[in-house]
C-alpha cells in the first residue's frame, strides 16, 4: 500500500523564532489529531533544521527534511549545503529539482540526477519535483515534457533505488497564481506519471511509489485532490506557514 505523505515547503519563510513556533504547533496537532497512516515532513529553511529536528524528534509521525542539497560531497562551494551536513542535524527527505530551483538557478536534468544519487547513497529520500510551465501545458505536450524529467533524471536508478524515491507533480502554473489544477487534470497527470514508471519498472512496481501534487493545495480543495486514486498527498507551500491549515490538509486523507 502506497505511503500517504503530506510534506511542507517553508521555502524562504519564517525567522528561527518563528520556524521553531510553527513547527512547535505543527508537531503538537500532527502527534494528537492526525492518523498514524499519514507520513508528514516539514522542510524548513537551513537555518531551522537542527532546532525543527530537535523539536520532531520522539514523533512517530512527522519526519525533517531540507529544501535543497549540493550535488557534491564537500569542498570550496561557499553558501552550498552537503547532503552530509543535513544528515548530521537529522534530515531524513530532501526536495530536489523545485520548479522555483529549475527556474531561477537553472537546474537541470543532468544536475538533478547527480543530487538524486548523492541523497541515495547518504540514506536519504528525494522528494523528486517535476511539472510543466503555462506554454507548455497549453501545448497540449506537457505528458511528454514531465516524462523526459522524470526519465533524465530517475531512470538510471534501478529498483531497489527507485523505491525510496517520492515524486511530486506541481503544475507550475497553478503555484501562486490563484490559478487551480482541477482534481480532474491533478489525476490525469497523476495516473500518466504512474504509467510512464510502469513502463520502466513494471505496473505492480509503479503502484508502490507514492506521487504527491504540489500545486496551490489548500484545506478547501485537498479533499476532492487527494480523492483521485493516483494523487497519494501533497507538497505544500503557502499553506504549509499556517499551522491549523497544513493540519487541516493532513486530516483531507
Amino acid at each position: 500500500m502506497r505511503k500517504k505523505i503530506v510534506a511542507g515547503n517553508w521555502k524562504m519563510n519564517k525567522n528561527l523564532r518563528e520556524g521553531i513556533s510553527l513547527a512547535s504547533e505543527i508537531v503538537n496537532m500532527v502527534d494528537d489529531e492526525v492518523m498514524d497512516d499519514v507520513t508528514v515532513i516539514l522542510n524548513p529553511p537551513y537555518i531551522h533544521l537542527e532546532s525543527v529536528g530537535k523539536l520532531i524528534r520522539g514523533s512517530g509521525k512527522t519526519y525533517l527534511g531540507a529544501q535543497n542539497c549540493n550535488e557534491n560531497d564537500s569542498g570550496a562551494f561557499t553558501g552550498e549545503v552537503s547532503v552530509e551536513m543535513l544528515k548530521s542535524v537529522g534530515c531524513e527527505y530532501v526536495i530536489l529539482g523545485h520548479s522555483e530551483r529549475r527556474e531561477f538557478f537553472k537546474e537541470s536534468n543532468e544536475i538533478l540526477a547527480r543530487k538524486v544519487d548523492i541523497v541515495l547513497e547518504k540514506g536519504l529520500k528525494p522528494i523528486f519535483c517535476c511539472g510543466e510551465s503555462l506554454d507548455i501545458r497549453e501545448k497540449g505536450t506537457y505528458v511528454a515534457y514531465v516524462s523526459k524529467q522524470i526519465t533524465e533524471s530517475l531512470f538510471h536508478l534501478d529498483k531497489e533505488q527507485f523505491k525510496n524515491i517520492v515524486i511530486a507533480y506541481e503544475p507550475i502554473w497553478a503555484i501562486g497564481t490563484g490559478v487551480n489544477a482541477s482534481s480532474e487534470q491533478a489525476q490525469e497527470m497523476h495516473a500518466s506519471l504512474r504509467q510512464h514508471l510502469a513502463s520502466k519498472f513494471g505496473s505492480e512496481f509503479a503502484d508502490e511509489i507514492s506521487i504527491l501534487y504540489g500545486g496551490s493545495c489548500k484545506p478547501s480543495n485537498a479533499k476532492e485532490l487527494f480523492a483521485g486514486p493516483d494523487v497519494d498527498g501533497g507538497l505544500i507551500g503557502g499553506a504549509s506557514l499556517k499551522a491549523k491549515d497544513f493540519v487541516d490538509i493532513i486530516k483531507s486523507f
